[in-house]
């Protein structure tokens, strides 16, 4: 397959899975955690490069473009590692005392404005055992294998 081709193939790969994401927040209702936006970015990143590479196919950008979906992979690791106990997460959404600590008790109970904290360390959806976070970081790790074969089937006379 040409690298432009396969470029534009994990580009939709990291639209899909946007797409997917943001149908289990708005269609099932699945609220995202901190963690969880930070994976979403670099997928954003990979298909506005994926879109560069239609008007200028150089490898450089082809290798750019795998960039994305390895934070995003690294970002899902890490997450993963919070949601079974690995490691701490970020304090803003794992519940953690010292993120309430600056919160007066009024505000602690204040029922004036609706707060849709979601924790990243509770696994709110899962398949075969493995959570968003997971599917993502697999399917993240795939897209960096077609970026990087894009790259490796791109003419090496196309640097710049």
């Amino acid at each position: 397959m040409e690298s432009k081709a396969l470029a534009v193939f994990a580009a939709a790969g990291s639209a899909a899975l946007l797409l997917t994401a943001l149908g289990f927040q708005y269609i099932g209702g699945l609220a995202p955690c901190h963690l969880c936006m930070w994976q979403r970015y670099p997928h954003v990143w990979a298909v506005l490069i994926g879109l560069a590479v239609t008007m200028l196919p150089r490898r450089w950008l082809i290798a750019l473009g795998a960039l994305g979906p390895a934070i995003s992979a690294g970002v899902g690791i890490f997450h993963t590692g919070v949601e079974r106990g690995w490691w701490p997460g970020p304090s803003s959404c794992t519940g953690s005392s010292s993120a309430l600590s600056g919160l007066s008790g009024s505000d602690l109970l204040a029922t004036d404005t609706p707060v849709n904290l979601v924790m990243c360390d509770q696994v709110a959806w899962s398949l075969a055992g493995l959570s968003m976070a997971s599917w993502n970081a697999i399917a993240s790790l795939i897209l960096v294998a077609i970026w990087v074969a894009a790259w490796r089937s791109a003419d090496p006379r196309k640097l710049l």
